[in-house]
């Protein structure tokens, strides 16, 4: 760490930035609470591997339709509105789901409906929360924020997942979804308090066609921007197992859900210790190997977890993905953040989001569908495999992302 780094508390003394952080913090705890239940609820009604596919697929697809539609929205209009807007809906998708669960029928289709909204708001509540960063606190913190920023949203993903297990077995998805409406409303009401620098975003002139298209060549011509944006949609894709964790708390491992709220958590754990490091020590040396390092580590230890039929051992390995995985996201981060211009932020995050909800909920879709076809173990253990190709195959295909070094070189593209 450079010794001229601002101080660990510092950041904190930002008008605004502690009510941005605590308002996420909410949002992503209602966030993780729903995701754990919804896929509970979803597999022990139906008790197929494929349902689970759906859950990710309900989601991503609106925000394949909408997310680049939503950047450019958000490069010409103010971001915090839009964001404020974005979690109102999500508020009423927990409000859907909560009347579900006392009313809607034993089937899945209403929660498939309520999903497809959900995701609808997060094509725009994702690139808002990203570009809205930098308009808070000044660009020599930036990296130190972006630290704390994930540091605290993954306490929100170790408490979610748990609480979420616990809330459900002790109220069933009445008291699950009512935690998830109070969670979000109340982080939207914090959100209309931060202040940021400047609240109408820079103007963009053309049609919607060609603003697309400026976006699309700005990351094409800067492949440190493109390479690690696409790493990060390829290793989580082929070899993420979060979609597979009610088929292991089930049949691999025998827990009930409790258990796979644990396990759920487990990543986020690992994640928070490691936030915690960087949140007081972040770094700024050889950025480009430390985050393929990483996601290596990453794929390493979804092996080991794929592998396992020991609870602890599954959870250990869960640890360390999510330490590994803390490292990563810490360093791609702050990459697309300093290669960016503000004016550019709205579709380069927007793509950005693109390809991590890609990665997640198509990845979902992903490891159901291959869960469903050849098992949940062999699924999980050839993802993890592919995983560590991936990296092996972006080292070469990527070199200047490989060497970089200090985050302000990124900006040179």
């Amino acid at each position: 760490m450079s010794a001229s780094a601002p101080s660990a508390t510092s950041i904190y003394r930002h008008a605004g930035f502690t009510n941005f952080l605590i308002a996420r913090l909410l949002a992503v705890l209602a966030t993780q609470i729903q995701a754990v239940v919804v896929a509970w609820q979803v597999y022990d009604l139906t008790r197929e591997p494929i349902a689970l596919a759906y859950v990710g697929l309900a989601q991503f697809i609106p925000m394949l339709v909408l997310l680049l539609p939503a950047g450019d929205l958000i490069d010409r209009f103010s971001r915090k509105p839009i964001l404020a807007a974005a979690w109102g809906l999500s508020t009423l998708c927990a409000a859907g789901l909560w009347w579900l669960s006392g009313h809607g029928e034993s089937g899945v289709d209403g929660i498939y409906a309520v999903l497809v909204v959900f995701g609808c708001a997060r094509a725009f509540s994702a690139p808002a929360l990203q570009s809205l960063l930098p308009q808070i606190v000044p660009r020599e913190q930036l990296a130190q924020a972006l630290a704390a920023n994930s540091m605290l949203l993954r306490v929100a993903s170790i408490g979610g997942p748990f609480l979420g297990g616990l809330l459900y077995a002790a109220g069933g998805g009445e008291l699950t979804y009512a935690v998830c409406f109070a969670s979000l409303g109340l982080g939207t009401v914090l959100l209309l308090r931060v202040p940021v620098a400047r609240a109408v975003a820079v103007a963009v002139g053309g049609t919607i066609w060609q603003r697309f298209g400026a976006g699309i060549r700005f990351i094409r011509s800067r492949p440190i921007i493109l390479g690690t944006i696409s790493l990060d949609l390829f290793a989580v894709l082929l070899g993420g197992v979060i979609a597979l964790l009610p088929v292991y708390a089930h049949e691999v491992l025998n827990v009930g859900p409790a258990g796979l709220g644990a396990l759920r958590s487990a990543m986020a754990f690992g994640e928070v210790a490691t936030g915690l490091y960087l949140a007081t020590r972040p770094f700024d040396a050889h950025v480009g190997r430390r985050m393929f390092i990483a996601v290596a580590v990453f794929g390493a230890a979804n092996l080991v977890f794929a592998l396992s039929h020991w609870f602890w051992l599954s959870f250990a390995a869960l640890v360390v993905a999510g330490a590994s995985d803390m490292v990563s996201m810490y360093i791609r981060g702050a990459l697309v953040q300093f290669s960016t211009p503000d004016d550019m932020r709205g579709r380069v995050n927007a793509v950005n989001m693109l390809f991590i909800g890609s990665s997640n909920e198509l990845g979902e879709f992903r490891a159901g569908t291959a869960a469903h076809a050849m098992g949940a173990v062999p699924a999980a253990v050839t993802g993890a495999v592919c995983t560590l190709g991936i990296v092996a195959l972006w080292s070469r295909l990527f070199p200047r992302l490989r060497e970089v070094d200090k985050f302000e070189e990124a900006s040179r593209g």
